[in-house]
């Protein structure tokens, strides 16, 4: 069900290389305005530095996921004109993305709902809710463009908070939620069935810890340390989310997800998976 969810660069005019703003950072190796084209954009609208972005300076492209949004505005939207050909169409064009993709990131969560048996009193409710914004997506530039995001957003979390409850009920998880956890010491740390939903994890210790069933839907785990942490069964957890962070062989994911590259080898004597 997730097929039109996963990013599909060879059928995009690399709308995240152009609509988006980036600022020099540790992220980035430049500052660049949203519709201004990154310089490492070619005229096939492929990553002229994709195989080398870390070691040039741009780890934060390697982490971003459009959730298929990027496909969906070009072939769709717009019916495969692109923005050189079509320079008329870029600023709306540019508008659309990230609406869009705000819109797939929701239909990936709710799609996952359907997955969670614990969740099964709400599934009626996230069918109609995916079918609504399957609509939305497939609707004009100006329509997708002009959409109330936060009201529409403030919808579908409503739905997917009640399926994480109905998930984590009885395991007596800690209520995390938004909390600064920033550079925090959770080596070992026992968050089975916790709502991280919105905290910071930011350079977080969280090396051997059980996050099984902890809802980490919008954390930020920017550089934390997974290494041995066990996600299984963990809600809401995105590939983008695995990929700003760091891990190891022995780190545990959800079987959707797969790990990334970077991730550095386990220490001799650790569990792989």
């Amino acid at each position: 069900m997730r097929d039109g969810l996963i990013a599909d660069c060879s059928s995009c005019f690399g709308l995240c290389c152009v609509a988006l703003p980036f600022a020099a950072s540790a992220d980035f190796a430049i500052t660049k305005d949203g519709g201004q084209p990154c310089p490492n954009l070619l005229a096939d609208y492929r990553c002229g530095i994709h195989s080398t972005l870390r070691e040039r300076g741009f780890p934060g492209c390697t982490v971003f996921d459009c959730f298929g949004a990027g496909q969906k505005v070009s072939q769709v939207t717009f019916a495969g004109n692109d923005w050189r050909q079509s320079p008329g169409s870029a600023k709306r064009m540019f508008q659309v993305f990230p609406v869009m993709r705000q819109l797939h990131e929701l239909l990936w969560y709710l799609t996952e709902v359907l997955a969670l048996d614990a969740a099964r009193a709400v599934h009626d409710q996230v069918r109609a809710l995916i079918e609504e914004t399957e609509k939305i997506t497939h609707g004009s530039a100006e329509s997708i463009i002009e959409l109330d995001v936060p009201a529409h957003r403030e919808k579908v979390n409503t739905v997917l908070l009640r399926a994480s409850e109905l998930v984590r009920a009885g395991i007596g998880g800690k209520n995390r939620r938004g909390a600064d956890l920033i550079g925090a010491k959770l080596r070992k740390a026992d968050l089975r069935g916790a709502s991280l939903r919105g905290a910071l994890l930011i350079g977080a210790d969280l090396r051997g810890a059980d996050l099984r069933l902890a809802d980490l839907i919008g954390a930020d785990v920017r550089d934390a340390d997974l290494a041995g942490a066990d996600l299984t069964g963990s809600i809401f957890l995105t590939q983008s989310q695995v990929n700003a962070a760091r891990g190891d062989a022995s780190t545990q994911l959800p079987p959707t997800l797969t790990r990334p590259a970077h991730w550095k080898r386990a220490p001799s004597g650790k569990r792989r998976r």
